[in-house]
């Protein structure tokens, strides 16, 4: 159980901050970037829920979805090292529940005619937003694990990239299943 008893600590005052390792890293590291996107990710889905209250099972998926950032979040916040005992991880059980919501959003929605354009129903903007911001999260996760020294488990960069496709379906899902969905019209406005 964590307990955070002091929120300020002062220790970040240099522009440093640390890992679950107690290893300190710069505030611009590229590892506390990719744990400061999934967190972002975390909270734009946070916002879709303030939409999603009429929608319990729905509702539901979101907030497993959320507990499962703050794994990958505690996840890379400690690099996997040899010879050290093993920590919180991301693991194929959860991608495949991801895969599983996903099948079951996508078995209900009208059949896709065009792109989708971000909009809609509140819930379904919002849940644009959270997909493009955990697309970047994974760029930077990938990024991260191409760098000498920097592991990220594979089931944490397989999550964030079904993630995205569970945003994209759940945003079609909160706009009447596609009905409402607004499509792109290539060239409309030449």
């Amino acid at each position: 159980m964590v307990t955070l008893n002091r929120i300020y600590t002062k220790t970040g005052d240099d522009g440093t901050t640390a890992l679950g390792t107690g290893e300190r890293r710069p505030k611009y590291d590229l590892r506390i970037e990719a744990y400061g996107t999934v967190d972002e990710t975390n909270a734009a889905i946070g916002v879709v829920r303030l939409h999603t209250h009429d929608m319990p099972e729905f509702d539901a998926m979101l907030g497993r979805i959320q507990n499962d950032l703050f794994d990958l979040g505690a996840d890379l916040a400690v690099p996997e090292r040899e010879g050290k005992a093993e920590r919180l991880r991301v693991v194929a059980s959860q991608v495949e529940r991801l895969e599983r919501d996903i099948d079951a959003l996508n078995d209900k929605l009208a059949p896709l005619t065009s792109f989708v354009l971000p909009g809609g129903t509140p819930a379904a903007t919002y849940l644009h937003v959270a997909r493009t911001i955990c697309r970047r999260a994974e760029r930077v996760m990938v990024e991260l694990a191409a760098r000498p020294g920097e592991p990220v488990g594979a089931a944490g960069i397989q999550y964030m990239n079904r993630l995205s496709d569970f945003l994209f379906v759940a945003s079609r899902a909160a706009n009447q299943n596609g009905a409402g969905d607004v499509l792109w019209v290539p060239g409309q406005n030449r």
